[in-house]
C-alpha cells in the first residue's frame, strides 16, 4: 500500500497463542502477551508494527511499555502514514455523526478514543469549539496532526486542549491545557435537544460537558409530561431542562457542586425559564431522597463514577444497592425510575444485580422497560467490552 509504514517501525512480537483478542478486535494488547520488540525499548507512545509469535502482521498501533496497557491498536493489517490514518479516521468519525446527531444539537462527541480508531483521544464538539483530550503518550505525539486534520475539516473558531487525569498518569504525562488552535475562548453556548447549555471551559468537568447521556436526557423529556421529577446529582442541570422541555409540573435538582448549581440556574436563564422552574438543593443527593417526605413520578440518579478502580467494585456495589433502594423509595406509585452507573470497573450485569438487590429492600415490583447506555456518538469496537462504561435502566413501577 502506498504510504504503508510497516518497514520503518519497531516490531512487537506477541506469545503463542496471545493473538486471540487483538484479532477479535480488541486494540488493548497488555504488557504480559507481549514476547518482545525489536528493537527493544521504544520510546513512550512510538508507532509499532505487531505480530503474532510467527511474524505475521497483525496490525499497528502505539507502544508504552510502562504501562500495564503495553500496546494500543490503530490499524489491523496493512497501514498507512500515521498523517494518511488520522485523516481518514476522522473523515470516518464526523461522517458517523452527521448520520445520527439530531439538527437540533451541536454539541456532541467527534472522536470516542478506539471506538474511533484512535486510541486514547477524545475530542467533543461544542457548535464552533472543539475540545481535545489526548490521554496516552501515544495520543499526545499525534497533537500537531490532529489539530492540523481538524482545521482542515470543520473549520472551528478554536481548539482547546484539556487532557489530566489518571490515565494519563499511568502513561508519565503532566496534565497539559493549552488552546491549540484560535482563539482564547474560556465558555461558549452550545444546543442539545433544542436546549441551550452554558459550556464552561476552564472549571467544567472532563471537557466541559457529559456529552454522553444526550439521548438519554431527550427520552427523559419524553416521559416527563406533567411528572414531579427529581433530578439527583443533578450537575449543570441537563435533565432538569430536559424534563422542563418535556412539561414537568414540578422538578428538583440535587447536587453537591455550589459551581454547577450555579450554571445550571444560568442554564435556565439561557432557556428564558423562571428562577423558579426549578427548586436547586445544595446537598448528597442520597441524604435528600432518605429524608424528603414527597414521592416523584420520575427520579433520574445519574452518580459520578462509584468505582475508579478494580479495588473498588465491591465498595461501589453497596452504594449502588443503597442509592437506589432510597431512590425506589422516594418513587410514587406509578413512577419511572432512571438510574445509571458510568463506573468502567463496576460490570453491567453486576449493576443490574445492585439494583434488584434494591428493588427487593425498597419492596417495590418495578418492571424493565429499557436497557440505556451512551449515544451513537460514543461507539465501541465490538470485540472492546473494556470500551463500556455507561449502564442505565429505565424502570417502571408495577
Amino acid at each position: 500500500m502506498a504510504g504503508a509504514v510497516s518497514a520503518q517501525l519497531a516490531r512487537v512480537i506477541l506469545k503463542r497463542g496471545r493473538e486471540g483478542p487483538v484479532r477479535g478486535g480488541n486494540p488493548w494488547i497488555f504488557s504480559q502477551a507481549i514476547d518482545r520488540i525489536d528493537p527493544p525499548s521504544p520510546e513512550a507512545g512510538a508507532l509499532v508494527t505487531v505480530h503474532d509469535a510467527a511474524g505475521a502482521l497483525i496490525g499497528m498501533g502505539y507502544c508504552n511499555p510502562a504501562t500495564t496497557i503495553a500496546l494500543r491498536m490503530l490499524a489491523w493489517g496493512e497501514a498507512p502514514a500515521i498523517e494518511e490514518l488520522v485523516a481518514r479516521r476522522l473523515e470516518g468519525a464526523i461522517e458517523l455523526r452527521r448520520r445520527f446527531i439530531r439538527n437540533d444539537s451541536n454539541a456532541y462527541r467527534l472522536v470516542n478514543g478506539d471506538g474511533d480508531g484512535l486510541s486514547g483521544m477524545v475530542v467533543d464538539r461544542f457548535g464552533d469549539v472543539i475540545v481535545v483530550q489526548l490521554l496516552t503518550a501515544g495520543a499526545d505525539r499525534m497533537r500537531v496532526t490532529l489539530v492540523d486534520r481538524l482545521n482542515d475539516l470543520l473549520h472551528p473558531r478554536a481548539i482547546i486542549e484539556r487532557s489530566h487525569g489518571a490515565v494519563r498518569k499511568q502513561e508519565g504525562l503532566e496534565d497539559h491545557s493549552a488552546v491549540l488552535s484560535g482563539e482564547p475562548v474560556t465558555e461558549t453556548v452550545a444546543a442539545e435537544n433544542g436546549i441551550k447549555l452554558k459550556i464552561d471551559f476552564e472549571h467544567g468537568q472532563k471537557t466541559g460537558y457529559f456529552l454522553d447521556q444526550r439521548d438519554n436526557r431527550a427520552l427523559a423529556g419524553g416521559i416527563a409530561r406533567d411528572a414531579r421529577v427529581l433530578d439527583a446529582f443533578c450537575y449543570q442541570g441537563g435533565f432538569s431542562l430536559a424534563a422542563l422541555a418535556g412539561g414537568a409540573s414540578k422538578v428538583v435538582a440535587v447536587d453537591t457542586s455550589a459551581r454547577a448549581l450555579e450554571i445550571a440556574r444560568q442554564n435556565l436563564e439561557l432557556n428564558e425559564r423562571p428562577a423558579n422552574a426549578v427548586e436547586f438543593v445544595h446537598g448528597e443527593a442520597g441524604k435528600l431522597m432518605a429524608e424528603t417526605p414527597n414521592r416523584f413520578d420520575l427520579i433520574v440518579l445519574d452518580p459520578p463514577p462509584l468505582a475508579r478502580s478494580r479495588g473498588d467494585a465491591e465498595r461501589a456495589g453497596r452504594l449502588y444497592v443503597e442509592l437506589n433502594t432510597v431512590a425506589m423509595r422516594a418513587l410514587a406509585p406509578g413512577g419511572r425510575l432512571m438510574t445509571f452507573s458510568c463506573s468502567t470497573h463496576f460490570r453491567a450485569d453486576d449493576f443490574v444485580r445492585a439494583v434488584r438487590f434494591a428493588a427487593s429492600n425498597a419492596g417495590r415490583n418495578l418492571r424493565l422497560i429499557a436497557h440505556l447506555g451512551p449515544g451513537a456518538d460514543h461507539p465501541v469496537l465490538l470485540g472492546h467490552g473494556e470500551g463500556e462504561y455507561l449502564t442505565g435502566l429505565l424502570l417502571a413501577d408495577l
